[in-house]
């Protein structure tokens, strides 16, 4: 993605855009990004029950918006998302996260 485009997330296909360093990421879980990430950090349905009871790890988190990334700008790396998601709180992560695991449960 060049300089001058703008990610624009599609709500309509659970999509979600997480902003880092003031550029806007698309986070898009798609079939082969779920299964990646459910390799990672096991089921996925556990990983919910986790987030909902209030015990999603931050490494988990940044694990899930690794494998959604719909495209990674040169230079990204999972440690400096995973600095960025942690500079920016949780306040500014969780309706993100919310929108990829209402995705995860309803499917579209």
């Amino acid at each position: 993605m060049s300089g001058t485009e703008t990610a624009i997330a599609n709500l309509a296909r659970g999509e979600a855009t997480l902003r880092v360093g003031g550029v806007p990421l698309v986070l898009r879980p798609s079939f082969q990004a779920l299964v990646a990430a459910e390799q990672e950090l096991g089921p996925l349905f556990a990983l919910v029950e986790r987030a909902a009871d209030g015990r999603l790890a931050l490494a988990e988190m940044v694990g899930l918006f690794w494998h959604c990334l719909a495209e990674r700008p040169e230079g990204m790396t999972r440690d400096r998302l995973g600095e960025a998601v942690a500079a920016a709180g949780l306040a500014h992560a969780t309706p993100v996260l919310r929108v990829l695991l209402g995705q995860i449960l309803s499917g579209r």
